[in-house]
């Protein structure tokens, strides 16, 4: 069966980048997932900030240096893209969107991609949906239904061994691609103890009053 080439773009600016962190943690869980439908995964990191000043001359220049010609064509040829950028100004960062600014417009047409965001605060969950999801969606990219945002707080020893914490999220967004990109047989439903509720007809409820 063919490899999958899987393609994780970060737009963190630091080192170590939380960011960063998050690309890796859900790289891992995806592959980890498609691992266990038997499909063999290729993973490519995109680090923006090393194409940084190549991403600012493309946009001067409308050329692109062969190390960002490189990384816009391996996102163009991915079968499914991990996303993750940093929260500024309450939106994705500008190199983020400056270097999908450079995506032909039709190359992201049905890829399955994961959206994911870190910040300071859960006041910036919401990004995800607000910013990051009409860009893919504008981009024609086939969006998981579950995106990862990971504040200071959720980094923290406590909240990542919660079960339902970050870990939780992580592993979901993976499945949820890996069903995407066919290694899956459907995406993931929610906690098993969802399963087990019964469902009353709605007649049954009105005949106890």
């Amino acid at each position: 069966m063919e490899t999958l080439k899987l393609v994780v773009v970060s737009a963190g600016l630091g080192k170590p980048s939380s960011s960063r962190l998050l690309a890796d943690r859900l790289a891992e869980a995806a592959t980890g997932a498609l691992a266990g439908a038997d499909r063999k995964t290729d993973v490519r990191v995109v680090e923006l900030r090393d194409l940084a000043v190549a991403v600012a001359n493309n946009l001067v220049t409308g050329f692109p240096a062969a190390d960002l010609r490189d990384a816009l064509a391996a996102v163009g040829e991915a079968d499914g893209l991990i996303v993750v950028t940093p929260v500024f100004a309450g939106s994705y960062s500008g190199l983020f969107k400056s270097f999908f600014d450079l995506i032909e417009p039709d190359a992201l047409t049905g890829t399955p991609v994961l959206l994911a965001a870190t910040g300071g605060t859960a006041r910036h969950s919401l990004v995800t949906e607000h910013a990051l999801r009409p860009l893919f969606s504008y981009l024609h990219a086939l969006t998981a239904p579950t995106s990862v945002f990971a504040a200071t707080d959720d980094w923290g020893a406590g909240a990542d061994t919660h079960a339902g914490g970050l870990p939780a999220r992580i592993r979901r967004a993976a499945e949820e691609l890996a069903g995407l990109l066919g290694g899956t047989a459907k995406a993931p439903t929610a906690d098993a103890d969802d399963d087990a509720d019964e469902i009353v007809p709605f007649e049954q409820l009105l005949r106890g009053h």
